[in-house]
């Protein structure tokens, strides 16, 4: 399957791995700094067969690819997703799919009328504790879910932020929710039921005056199923990353899942004592380099079956829109003062310029 990647950034090299692993044809990079693409051809020894393209319009017109990774800024995944999906591919979409909602609907309506496969990169739902924990929940063995939290408590510093100057831009980033915390989020709206009734939020610019959007935001949210989720996402966190965990309290479970990217089971406690925890959590615990985890590769395997067989992705665009949608809302009931409810019409990233001027 000819593959070809658009932005070669911070997180290509986990789709470059992806993709190698999964024997994907690599047809093509792109990216507008010539240097990114010379880095990471020369990282992974890329052949010369696999060329480089600052236009990525050109690239698909002339290398036809099958399957493209969007992993530019945040702010032109959907345009560059619509273009690439008019023109035939299936796309994986580095998270947020969007950063409107507008735009996310744009991506779902053009993938259906164009028959092809679209993915959000929420690579976190394939880590072997996400999935351990999933099916504890599709097996009904929590009894009734009552609320579940997620805790994203990382450190950007000021370096991180100069060495991209979309970063923390309302109009190609967003904060650390939209950035850092989004796929934590993805998993809190995915594993407490998706059908969320409102949501009650509060952000701040505590500690980067030097960025347009959040650091800190906390959030209630109401499922119609009667759940309650707890969000609180930051990048004040001194000196470095703590910790990524997510908490699931039912009536006859509690699970704690942990480490850099929610990769350990750190909590595994249920009525009906059909495993052993120690056992679960020696079993379901990673540790992965980084905060990025190995999700990607799974995700890549689960769309090239999905283009094969003709089904959906795993990771679709829906659900990529759920999360980002769930982002918004935050973002929206903390700039009102108000609780928003679901689902929400029209929101986007640039609703919000301004807000901590």
């Amino acid at each position: 399957m000819k593959y070809a990647l658009v932005g070669c950034g911070r997180i290509s090299p986990n789709h470059i791995v992806a993709a190698l692993k999964n024997n994907l044809e690599i047809v093509a990079i792109c990216d507008v700094v010539p240097e990114n693409m010379a880095d990471k051809a020369d990282k992974f020894d890329l052949p010369e067969s696999v060329k480089r393209y600052t236009d990525y319009q050109e690239m698909i017109e002339k290398e036809k690819p099958e399957l493209v990774a969007i992993a530019t800024e945040s702010g032109k995944h959907a345009k560059i997703a619509l273009n690439c999906i008019e023109k035939g591919c299936n796309c994986i979409i580095e998270k947020p799919i969007a950063l409107s909602l507008s735009d996310a609907d744009a991506i779902i309506e053009a993938a259906e009328r164009k028959g092809v496969k679209v993915c959000a990169c929420h690579q976190n739902r394939f880590n072997k504790s996400v999935q351990q924990i999933r099916k504890a929940v599709e097996k009904h063995r929590f009894g009734r879910l009552f609320y579940g939290t997620a805790h994203i408590r990382w450190c950007r510093d000021h370096e991180y932020y100069d060495r991209a100057c979309w970063r923390g831009t309302w109009e190609q980033d967003g904060g650390a929710l939209m950035n850092q915390c989004i796929h934590n989020i993805d998993l809190l709206r995915w594993m407490l039921g998706d059908d969320i009734i409102e949501v009650i939020g509060m952000t701040d610019r505590l500690n980067h005056p030097y960025i347009e959007a959040e650091d800190l935001g906390i959030a209630l949210v109401r499922f119609s199923n009667g759940a309650y989720g707890i969000i609180e996402g930051t990048t004040d966190i001194y000196p470095k990353n703590l910790e990524e965990t997510l908490y699931l309290f039912g009536e006859k479970g509690t699970v704690k899942a942990g480490g850099q990217s929610v990769n350990v089971i750190e909590e595994w406690r249920f009525a009906d004592m059909l495993d052993d925890p120690e056992e679960v959590k020696a079993q379901f615990h990673e540790n992965p380099p980084n905060v990025y985890g190995f999700g990607h590769t799974p995700l890549y395997a689960d769309v090239i079956e999905a283009i094969k067989n003709n089904r959906p992705p795993y990771v679709d665009a829906k659900a990529g829109k759920r999360a980002l949608e769930l982002v918004l809302a935050i973002y929206q009931s903390a700039c009102t003062g108000k609780s928003v409810k679901l689902p929400l019409e029209r929101c986007a990233t640039t609703d919000f310029i301004g807000r901590f001027s």
